[in-house]
């Protein structure tokens, strides 16, 4: 039976499991989906000492950290610096681990029927692994993008920042940090939402709530909003193709 599985912390809401293990159930797969839950990216090697993985996704806060491990990098985890699919490549007893980003087609899919002319600037709020692929999606689409993080950095802005004239001028939002994720859904992140308009767009990373906090307020303002589940299963398929190319 061939085995994935997922690794991260904490893994008590995985949509990757039940994506995975009705897949295999509906279409008659021979293979079993498995958490990996590790304290501490260094765990990871435990988990490679199963012969039976054919493939493995990441996610927080593993998708920078995991890259240590890798002997390859497609050209497109290359180019965000994170990875959250890898392929194991198993060839006369020796193990290679190939590191892909499957979150930039499964963002791009998800985004791109909603997009507007007058999206030309986008904010992410959040600086991990996920914003990484988002933003090499949005420049890839010709969207001027740029960070905001809680504390001061280097080209980016902090949430201080965020006065009308900003708001005014990104009219794509997307939440990249896991803000509002339950069993933490009464938080949202901490944005001028007096400042929206039925002209902005709110993506949310976050799936569980269907309704984040984050969209709910935007919605309020006439916002148009998309939470994170038509991102993550455009990146689940793609890492099965990952896997069986």
């Amino acid at each position: 039976m061939k085995q994935f599985g997922l690794i991260g912390m904490p893994l008590t809401h995985s949509f990757s499991k039940k994506f995975f293990t009705e897949k295999f159930s509906k279409e008659n797969i021979d293979a079993q989906y498995s958490l990996y839950e590790l304290p501490n990216i260094d765990d990871f090697e435990e988990v490679l000492k199963n012969d039976a993985l054919c493939g493995i996704n990441v996610t927080i806060p593993y998708k920078e950290q995991v890259m240590k491990f890798l002997d390859e990098l497609d050209e497109t985890a290359s180019e965000i610096g994170a990875v959250n699919v890898i392929k194991f490549i198993r060839k006369d007893g020796n193990l290679r681990l190939k590191g892909y980003n499957s979150d930039a087609i499964g963002f791009e899919n998800a985004l791109r029927p909603f997009l507007q002319p007058y999206h030309k600037n986008a904010l992410i709020l959040g600086t991990g692994g996920a914003s990484k692929a988002i933003y090499y999606t949005l420049n890839k689409l010709g969207i001027q993008t740029t960070f905001v993080s809680r504390s001061a950095k280097q080209g980016m802005l902090t949430y201080e920042h965020l006065d009308e004239k900003v708001m005014t001028e990104n009219l794509l939002i997307v939440n990249a940090s896991p803000v509002g994720t339950y069993p933490h859904s009464d938080e949202c992140p901490d944005i001028p939402y007096p400042f929206l308009s039925d002209k902005h767009f709110l993506f949310d990373v976050v799936y569980n709530p269907a309704e984040t906090l984050f969209l709910k307020k935007g919605k309020e303002k006439g916002a148009q909003g998309l939470n994170g589940e038509a991102m993550l299963v455009g990146q689940a398929l793609a890492a099965w193709e990952i896997w069986n190319s």
